[in-house]
């Protein structure tokens, strides 16, 4: 099966020499740690869609996990082509034997049957439509008869000061349209877990799961913290962690810009921490079990929380696998509200909880907006205002647990020494 590398990537330029030779010379560029490389099962480089990652991550202009995302879709595509025994460049006259066609019904498949999200057989298709167009523009394919069929597509805006105006795009006849869950949602489409359901989640991967998954899962959901923010906490940013002076039983622990924690967009700020998460974060980074992992690590890592057995960080696609088996894990026991189950939904569960506590001491708007603007690192507070909204339009159906602290310490504390991923 087709695979994916990171690979650290140089740049270099080359020039004719006094004596007609070919010399390479490194540039005064800075390098990418971890560019995305595609590989057939045999072993050989998919050239255009390695160039392709080049393209778009050279320039810098977008961010490194967008690049990856994006070839994370290709390499699904890839796997796909290899399993059905088919060449990207497989573009006859008859358009159902076109290689795009197949594939998007197999998208299109999986959605239905549950196994993939609609968002991400959207995303996926687009992206690989994205890399055609490249291939396209750059000669990497020619073929001899229409790849898809391209329409003009009206998108409605409102601009800064509200007034509507429509944006012509072009678009193709692969597109998945990407509906929405019905009702109301928050950021990116999700809705919060009951405390019903979030405390049957945790106690059963307290008692079942990984101590890193269990823990990585507690710090989603009670500090809102995203996937890419929970793999690069590191052990001894643990200790700069603060005291809320306004919180009892919150700690504040910086991230963003000029600390080794990512966020989203690079936004600076302070994740909270409930003091029961973060005595148990201290205990497990000083326990045998990581510090083994730890052994392993290369220098640039030791500091990270979460290694894996082989001492590597657990990057997003590494987290997004260990959901996907305890989704499947949850699901054949009868927990069926773990069904569509993403790590994101920690997330939208925090931000439900903390919208209502915020509202319910009293604070006027703007002031809940601001506090839960920082919590969040939301860049927009359009994003804010959506968990705002989403409590008034659904609050006879919020279950969000009343106190932040008594869900978590209700959590049974568990042996560290105890299983293996």
């Amino acid at each position: 099966m087709a695979r994916i590398e990171y690979l650290p990537y140089k740049f270099y330029e080359h020039s004719l020499n006094n004596a007609g030779a070919l010399e390479y010379t490194e540039e005064n560029k800075e390098p990418i740690e971890a560019l995305p490389q595609i590989f057939w099962k045999n072993g050989e480089s998919w050239s255009e869609a390695n160039l392709y990652a080049i393209h778009r991550a050279a320039p810098r202009m977008i961010d490194s996990e967008t690049v990856k995302r994006k070839m994370k879709h290709l390499l699904y595509y890839a796997c796909y082509l290899e399993d059905q025994g088919k060449d990207w460049r497989h573009f006859p006259a008859r358009t159902e034997d076109k290689v795009l066609i197949p594939f998007r019904k197999h998208l299109l498949d999986n959605s239905r049957l549950g196994l993939i999200a609609t968002s991400t057989a959207s995303n996926c298709i687009n992206a690989v439509v994205e890399f055609y167009r490249f291939a396209l523009d750059n000669n990497l394919i020619n073929p001899k008869n229409k790849m898809w069929n391209e329409r003009l597509a009206s998108v409605p805006f409102y601009d800064s000061v509200g007034f509507r105006s429509v944006l012509t795009t072009s678009t193709t006849d692969l597109r998945i349209p990407n509906k929405k869950r019905e009702g109301t949602t928050l950021e990116d489409g999700l809705t919060p877990l009951s405390a019903a359901h979030t405390s049957a989640l945790l106690e059963y991967t307290a008692k079942l799961a990984t101590p890193e998954l269990h823990l990585m899962l507690c710090k989603g959901f009670f500090s809102g913290a995203r996937n890419e923010t929970v793999g690069t906490l590191t052990v001894s940013g643990l200790y700069i962690a603060s005291p809320d002076p306004n919180t009892e039983g919150i700690f504040r622990l910086p991230a963003g810009p000029g600390t080794s924690i990512k966020t989203k967009g690079s936004v600076s700020g302070s994740l909270w921490v409930p003091e029961a998460l973060l005595n148990d974060l201290k205990k497990y980074g000083t326990s045998t079990r990581r510090l083994l992992r730890e052994a392993k690590a290369k220098p640039e890592h030791k500091d990270l929380l979460f290694l894996t057995r082989s001492g590597k960080p657990y990057e997003v696609g590494t987290l997004d696998r260990l959901i996907e088996e305890l989704r499947e894990k949850c699901c054949s026991i009868g927990m069926r509200f773990m069904r569509n189950f993403i790590f994101h939904e920690c997330r939208a569960t925090f931000g439900t909880w903390l919208a209502r506590e915020l509202i319910m001491t009293g604070l006027d708007t703007s002031t809940v907006m601001l506090e839960l603007k920082s919590a969040m690192f939301h860049a927009d507070e359009r994003t804010t205002w959506r968990y705002i909204k989403f409590l008034e339009v659904t609050k006879a159906k919020i279950e969000i647990a009343d106190k932040f602290n008594e869900l978590f310490t209700g959590i049974k504390k568990r042996d560290w020494s105890t299983k293996d991923v």
